[in-house]
Parts: C-alpha cells; sequence; structure tokens
C-alpha cells in the first residue's frame, strides 16, 4: 500500500550538503527542515490555531499519553479526530506515549508484553503495549504516528541497552501489524542505540528492513552532553535512507537544530519555546533575554528587531517585563508566540540557506550572532 505520507527532497546544498523537502500529508504539504510546536494536551499551550497558521507552522505534535489519559481517545474519535477536536486543519503527529510512560521510573514495570505504570492523575494502574498505543492513535487520528519503542535513561549499561534496543524492535514489528489505517496515517519506525554505534547502526538497519514510511531518532535530550547528542545523531541517521523523512525527537535549542539539519535531519520538535516563554525567558537574534531583569522596566524598543512576530510587531521590551512581573496571562501568551515563531522563522532562514548553497556559512553566522551560551538558546 502506497503510504498517505511522502517525502520529496527538493534541494541539497552544495556547501554542506544539507538538504531542503516537502512532506506530503492527508492534511498539507509542509516544507523541511522544520520545527514542530507541540500540542500536549491537543492545544499548543497559550496558542491558537489561528495563530499557528499566522506564524506559518507546519506540523503540530499532539501527546498520545495525555489524550489517552484526558479525555480519552474515545472522546478525540468521537469529536471526528485530533484535527477536528482542536480545530486545526493543517498536518499533525502523534509521539506513541513511549516517552511519557518511561520517565514514571519509580512506577512502571517493563516486560515483553509492554508497559504497566500507575495514572499519576487517579492512581489506576493502566497498561500500555504496541498493539494498544498503535491503537489510540488511530483513534485520535493524526497524520504521522509513532511507533512504541523503549527511551531509555543516559548513561545505561551496554547490556541494557542491547535488551531495550532488541525489544524496541519487537515492539515495533508489533505495532506494524497492529496498525489499522495505513490508508490515512504514516507510522514512523524509531531508532534507540544509546551512544553505541554499533547497536544505532542495527537498529536503524532493522527498522529499515521493516520498511516504515518515515524514521525517528529517539533516545537523545535525556541528560548527556551536547557532543554525545550529536554523536548519536549521526549514528543513527548514517544507516537511515536518503529518500525518507527523518524526525529528531525532543529538540529545541537553536544550535541543535541546526546541528540537526547538518546532519539531514528533516523535522524536529520541543516543549521548550513555550516551557521557556512561562518563566520569561525569550530567543532573539541576538540571544537569549531573561524579560524579569530590571534593565527592561523601561527598554521601550521591540523585543527582537528581526523579529515578524505579532508581538514584536506591537509591544515593547518594558511592556513584557511589566506582563510578567504581574504575573498576567496575556504576556505569557505573548512570549510563547515569540519563542514559537522565533523557530519557525529560524527554519525558513535555514531553508533560504540551504537553496543558495551557504547553509555552513549561515549557521556559523547565526551563532555568533546568538552569543550562545552551555544551554544553546
Amino acid at each position: 500500500m502506497t503510504s498517505p505520507v511522502t517525502f520529496e527532497i527538493t534541494h541539497v546544498c552544495r556547501q554542506s550538503g544539507a538538504r531542503t523537502g516537502i512532506l506530503h500529508t492527508p492534511h498539507g504539504d509542509a516544507e523541511t527542515p522544520m520545527f514542530m510546536p507541540v500540542g500536549t494536551q491537543a492545544t499548543v499551550k497559550f496558542l491558537s490555531p489561528e495563530e499557528l497558521y499566522d506564524m506559518h507552522a507546519g506540523v503540530v505534535l499532539a501527546n498520545t499519553y495525555h489524550l489517552w489519559l484526558r479525555p480519552g481517545e474515545d472522546i478525540v474519535e468521537k469529536a471526528g479526530g485530533v484535527h477536528r477536536f482542536m480545530n486545526y486543519k493543517g498536518p499533525m503527529l502523534t509521539d506513541s506515549g513511549g516517552f511519557q510512560v518511561f520517565s514514571l521510573a519509580d512506577v512502571r514495570k517493563i516486560k515483553e508484553e509492554g508497559v504497566t505504570f500507575k495514572n499519576p492523575i487517579n492512581g489506576d494502574t493502566l497498561f500500555l503495549s504496541p498493539e494498544e498505543s498503535i491503537r489510540i492513535q488511530n483513534a485520535i487520528g493524526a497524520d504521522i504516528i509513532m511507533s512504541f519503542d523503549e527511551c531509555i535513561p543516559f548513561p545505561s549499561e551496554r547490556k541494557y541497552v542491547e535488551d531495550s534496543v532488541m525489544r524496541t524492535l519487537r515492539w515495533a514489528e508489533r505495532g506494524k501489524a497492529a496498525h489499522r489505517r495505513e490508508d490515512s496515517q504514516a507510522l514512523f519506525g524509531i531508532v534507540q542505540g544509546g551512544d553505541h554505534e554499533d547497536l544505532r547502526h542495527y537498529c536503524a538497519e532493522k527498522l529499515v528492513e521493516m520498511d516504515f514510511p518515515g524514521y525517528a531518532i529517539g533516545g537523545t535530550s535525556v541528560g548527556e552532553d551536547k557532543e554525545t547528542m550529536v554523536r548519536m545523531v549521526k549514528m543513527s541517521q548514517e544507516k537511515l535512507p536518503i529518500d525518507k523523512p527523518r524526525y529528531l525527537m525532543g529538540v529545541g535549542a537553536v544550535n541543535d537544530l541546526l546541528e540537526a539539519v547538518k546532519l539531514n535531519i528533516d523535522m524536529c520538535d520541543c516543549v521548550l519555546p513555550t516551557r521557556i516563554a512561562r518563566h520569561g525567558t525569550l530567543m532573539t537574534s541576538q540571544g537569549r533575554i531573561n524579560i524579569r531583569k530590571a534593565v527592561y522596566r523601561d527598554d521601550f524598543t521591540t523585543l527582537d528587531p528581526l523579529c515578524d512576530c505579532y508581538c514584536c510587531k506591537n509591544y515593547t521590551r518594558a511592556y513584557l517585563n511589566h506582563l510578567f512581573r504581574c504575573n498576567e496571562g496575556f504576556g505569557t501568551r505573548l512570549m510563547s508566540i515569540h519563542n514559537v515563531r522565533f523557530l519557525i522563522h529560524l527554519m525558513e532562514e535555514t531553508r533560504k540557506a540551504i537553496r543558495e548553497d551557504r547553509f555552513d556559512d549561515f549557521m556559523k553566522e547565526t551563532l555568533a550572532e546568538m552569543k550562545f551560551d552551555h544551554r544553546g538558546f
């Protein structure tokens, strides 16, 4: 069966080897490389779908685990699927729920059948298996869905990583067999393997044999340093097919995004822009700004003169400082709009640089102008 989601490479940068492309989905096309905003509870925090359209968002994520717990995948399905439920008309992706389950280290048990854990809302015992994850995602109805995998902590003993990779591959096969909406949803496999090159290569090769329409790279941004993360991404992508989309999960810092693009990653997502906005941290073309600081109380300049978002077009740093100090929700909305648009715009400029065959230069100039600290945003 032909996949409902296909990928077209449109240009390869002569300077860097980075690429642009188009992801074709049942709910529209999205240009790559792209940053995907995260709508955990079927909403990108503090942003409306109309605002997402205005900032040229492409694919938006929803979280399988959270929608399973509340309101329940049956409610989303009755609404007509997640697109109608949240009134977002563009392409959507759901994760498998695996990352959230495995983050509950103290209250879950892993077996070959799946994972048993406690519902953090009411304490009920729940069970999530590859088949159940796919069933839930089929009901939610996103364009792209993810295999149920084991996201292991870093560092981990090699024997544990080996066992985990084999389990992830068996779960990928089971999930693929359980998929009931191949005509409308594309199921991606997820490469794991810790920081072991041979295990990353093996996992990728076996997933490619299963012939998924796209592949994700998991198990990064789980406590490792930046250099290790880049190495794990490089290991994983070396064995993936050139002509299918590659998705690096959970990455949103500017330097990480640019490093990913250089390694031919097409899709990235992260809760970072809205999360740090809630704490008064803003990404700008000159670097990171903490709007809480007193220096901004009478700073009547635009937050970022190079940004075209609603916040930067209409409000000053002084006003944002005032809203944050007063704990006004409007301030959180404005700062969330800015941070999400900032990363989407960064990817627009990235695509432009690739098409102009100067991505290496663009990356070097961008990182220098933003005066990064060790956290990279």
